[in-house]
C-alpha cells in the first residue's frame, strides 16, 4: 500500500470511527436538510446512464428538487443545461441549499470552497467519498457537511417522514 492509499484508508476509519476533525450531520440532520432543501448542485453529475450521478441525478429531479448539473465535460443532463462550475450555475440560476459532490477525494476541497462563495448551505459528498479537507473547509465557512452518504438512499430512507 503506497502513501496515498494509506491515507485514505485512514481518512475512511477516522469516519467510521467517529474520530473526523469536523462534526457531520447525523441521520435527524440529514432529514432535516432534505425537508428543507428544494436546489441542488450536483457536481459531477453526468449524462452517461451507467454512471451513479446520472441515477442520483434523475432520483432528485423525479422527487421534486430543483438539481442543476456542474460539469465541465456535459451540456445538459435530462434536458437541464450544465455549468461548468458551481460559480456559473449559482450566477445563472440562484443559490443552492445543497452541492452534492460526484468526485474523486482529492479534488473536493475545491468545490468546499465554491460552496462556501456560493452561499450553499450543505456540503454533501457522496457515498465512498470522503475528504476530511473539504469538510473542514465547509465547516468552516459556516456549511453542515455530509460525508460518505448518497443523496437518494437518504431521501428513500426518510421519504415517509419529508
Amino acid at each position: 500500500m503506497n502513501a496515498e492509499e494509506r491515507a485514505r484508508a485512514r481518512e475512511m476509519l477516522d469516519l467510521e470511527e467517529g474520530r473526523g476533525s469536523v462534526p457531520l450531520v447525523g441521520d435527524d440532520g440529514i432529514e432535516a436538510i432534505l425537508r428543507t432543501s428544494r436546489r441542488i448542485a450536483v457536481v459531477g453529475a453526468s449524462s452517461k446512464l451507467s454512471r451513479p450521478s446520472f441515477g442520483v441525478f434523475r432520483y432528485l429531479v423525479h422527487h421534486g428538487f430543483d438539481c442543476v448539473p456542474v460539469n465541465p465535460l456535459e451540456r445538459d443532463v435530462l434536458g437541464i443545461p450544465a455549468f461548468r462550475t458551481l460559480a456559473e450555475a449559482t450566477a445563472a440560476t440562484g443559490p443552492f441549499d445543497i452541492v452534492d459532490v460526484f468526485r474523486r477525494p482529492e479534488l473536493c476541497p475545491p468545490h468546499a470552497r465554491e460552496a462556501v462563495d456560493a452561499g450553499a448551505r450543505c456540503l454533501w459528498l457522496q457515498l465512498g467519498v470522503v475528504s476530511w479537507e473539504a469538510a473542514r473547509i465547509a465547516h468552516d465557512g459556516g456549511l453542515v457537511v455530509v460525508m460518505d452518504r448518497c443523496t437518494a438512499i437518504e431521501h428513500r430512507r426518510f421519504r415517509d417522514r419529508i
